[in-house]
């Protein structure tokens, strides 16, 4: 009897041997299925804002600077007087150029009378044709020495207008290195002062070539879309992470590549009427390169690597059965991952429980929207 009481015990413990051994039920996981959208592409990309325009102030004349007529720092108009030179030597050339017109006009009367005088009698040999002759190139002359005033006023007109230093452009004139009673020269190398341009202003930047390849040859296959009306906008961030509040827009790309960057320069131009942007100043752009209309997009958080540094994802068959697969990622929206390969749309991915899943297992998929896989975690 103890024989066969023992005999069950053992059948007993062989029975719970067997049930512990029973497979484990099959691992929960969320899973996304990735379907086609529009997706918007952007480039970021750093640089530099530049002026529109910059205009140095130089003389045109020489002279001393008898009255500064603006506020440094202070905006100034096209055409706008900044500085006054000694007029006096400029205007006694002009006074002399207008009486010397003035003599040779009176010339010319008296050579015309006599001129007109001498045909008849030169014709009746009453005087000789040699002195005929004499008195119409005395009057020609005198139209000569009228030509010559004339040229001569205009140019001391030029020179007298030259004594008021105009601004060239429209903009914001910085501080003057020279002040009243300096002396200053017609072609010297300092400028006066200097006018930029402020509102608009540019920003440019370098996109390598070889994106700018890729995004012409996207357009062309249809991959991509550009905006109806051809523009590309462009925002800014700032020096201290902040972001520019008004959008621009790209103005043009530069016509040859940089040899020794491989890059291209973009030039963007922005409204910037509180002259918070400076020219110099370095600042972050992002271009919007176009708009993919069959773009896939999976959760960051389902991205990982392979020992060969390729990004792969765990996808789900229709039997709910896990492998690996290598896919080609492209620029980071958000959370998510531009899919450029390696995944079709309808195809299911695991973004939950990664931490316990492995190829070849079968699991029990819990499907998850796109929101809560992008916020999800391993």
């Amino acid at each position: 009897m103890r024989w066969a009481a023992g005999l069950l015990g053992l059948t007993a413990l062989a029975g719970c041997g067997k049930q512990q051994a029973a497979p484990p039920p099959p691992v929960q996981a969320g899973v996304l299925t990735v379907h086609t959208q529009p997706i918007t592409r952007t480039t970021d990309l750093p640089g530099r804002t530049s002026s529109v325009m910059i205009a140095q102030v130089r003389p045109q004349v020489n002279g001393v600077i008898l009255k500064r007529m603006f506020v440094e720092g202070s905006d100034v108009k096209a055409g706008q007087q900044l500085y006054q030179i000694d007029p006096a030597p400029y205007q006694a050339t002009y006074d002399s150029a207008v009486a010397q017109l003035a003599h040779a006009e009176a010339e010319l009367a008296t050579d015309q009378a006599k001129a007109e005088r001498y045909k008849p009698l030169a014709a009746a040999q009453a005087v000789s044709q040699q002195d005929y002759d004499d008195a119409v190139a005395a009057e020609l002359e005198a139209k000569a020495d009228i030509a010559t005033a004339k040229a001569a006023i205009e140019s001391a007109q030029v020179n007298l207008r030259y004594t008021k230093v105009l601004s060239p452009i429209t903009g914001t004139i910085g501080a003057s290195t020279y002040t009243e009673g300096a002396l200053v020269t017609d072609g010297q190398t300092d400028p006066l002062a200097t006018v930029t341009t402020l509102d608009p202003i540019y920003v440019d930047v370098n996109q390598p070539t070889a994106t700018l390849l890729r995004l012409k040859q996207e357009l062309a296959s249809g991959q991509l879309q550009a905006a109806s009306d051809g523009t590309v906008p462009v925002t800014l961030q700032l020096e201290d992470g902040s972001a520019y509040t008004l959008t621009g827009k790209l103005e043009f790309s530069q016509v040859y590549a940089d040899e020794s960057t491989g890059t291209v320069m973009l030039r963007a131009i922005f409204a910037n009427p509180q002259h918070l942007l400076l020219p110099g100043m370095y600042v972050h752009a992002e271009l919007v390169e176009g708009v993919n209309t069959q773009g896939l997009l999976v959760p960051q958080v389902a991205v990982s690597h392979n020992t060969h540094g390729d990004a792969v994802v765990m996808v789900a068959d229709k039997d709910n059965k896990v492998s690996q697969r290598v896919i080609q990622t492209g620029p980071a929206i958000g959370q998510d991952w531009v899919v450029n390969g390696g995944l079709k749309p309808g195809e299911r991915v695991v973004v939950d429980n990664l931490l316990n899943v492995q190829p070849g297992m079968t699991i029990t998929p819990v499907p998850e929207d796109l929101s809560a896989a992008s916020s999800g975690g391993n």
